[in-house]
């Protein structure tokens, strides 16, 4: 072998197995507090008191800043990544859990679970500027990457609700199974994968249609049917491989997102919550509330390489580059 091609493959092998630089911020429920993760180093920096019962979280696109829903406080704070200070606060209504930024980044709008209403915020502003009506626990919020849809997830309706972010209100809806929690859309935008908790599938509807296009129901060996709850899920840019926790099954179904298919099981933390991808995509981050951890998995090999102690019961998470 000669010594440039050694430097090849070790130079390969190194690039599949290593955490590229980045930071996670991940909200610790329990400990009112933001958790600073080297993801490189594998290692917790610090945590920064922030509120009462943070959940979402949600970078700005240049990594400025972290958006905070700081549920009983009633209010989204804004974090300075750079100070780690508190440079703002955003009016969310009452009991915020999770929240979604507008591709141009002049709105958040903003699920009120206890209210059954979405408050759509104007962040130079600082004002809510309305507040639409959907069903029941209104819990999982995105929008499309082309703007063209806001949609909400409403727990007890069982409903994924079509809103127009230009005349704010519900347009269509689409009946899904019991409890739906997480709602993600393709970065093509012509997919919307929704979770149902209770029900124990992910269903994958057509934008255009706004029809179920496929269901999957998840089944794992020794693992009580009740103990599998998909909450978070995740799609790739590429749409190859897309990715939902299953709550206190402590696992994270890895799915075909060609073939529809369910692909494997990997073992994570208890009770895991949300997901989110590595800026290059290579990997794949997890909140397990209940062991106080977050798992990193590489996706290279869909294998789980560490388990990292980062607070009490962490549960949202974003990633700086």
């Amino acid at each position: 072998m000669t010594t440039l091609r050694f430097i090849l493959l070790v130079s390969i092998t190194l690039a599949a197995n290593f955490v590229f630089a980045e930071t996670l911020y991940v909200s610790l429920e329990k400990d009112n507090a933001i958790a600073i993760v080297d993801a490189e180093k594998q290692q917790l920096l610090k945590t920064v008191t922030i509120g009462q019962r943070p959940r979402g979280v949600q970078l700005s696109k240049d990594g400025q800043f972290l958006y905070v829903a700081v549920s009983d406080d009633d209010t989204i704070k804004v974090l300075n990544t750079e100070s780690l200070t508190v440079v703002g606060s955003l009016p969310s209504g009452e009991d915020p859990e999770t929240f979604v930024l507008d591709s141009s980044e002049k709105r958040v709008y903003v699920s009120n679970e206890d209210d059954n209403l979405i408050t759509v915020i104007d962040i130079q502003e600082k004002n809510a500027i309305a507040q639409i009506p959907v069903g029941v626990e209104p819990e999982g919020i995105a929008v499309s990457r082309d703007g063209k849809w806001l949609v909400s997830a409403s727990e007890t309706t069982n409903m994924v609700h079509w809103i127009d972010p230009l005349g704010l209100q519900i347009v269509e809806n689409t009946l899904v199974d019991l409890r739906p929690r997480a709602v993600a859309f393709t970065a093509d935008s012509q997919q919307l994968w929704v979770t149902s908790e209770i029900g124990g599938t992910v269903s994958i509807i057509d934008v255009s249609s706004k029809q179920i296009v496929k269901k999957l129901k998840f089944s794992v060996a020794g693992v009580s049917q009740g103990k599998i709850q998909p909450v978070g899920v995740v799609v790739d840019d590429a749409r190859r491989w897309a990715y939902v926790a299953l709550g206190p099954a402590n696992r994270v179904a890895v799915i075909d997102a060609q073939k529809l298919e369910i692909s494997q099981y990997l073992l994570v933390g208890q009770r895991v919550w949300n997901l989110a991808f590595s800026p290059n995509q290579t990997h794949l981050y997890t909140t397990n509330g209940v062991s106080n951890d977050i798992s990193i998995v590489d996706l290279s090999e869909h294998k789980v390489v560490k388990s990292l102690l980062v607070g009490r019961y962490p549960w949202g998470l974003a990633v700086k580059p």
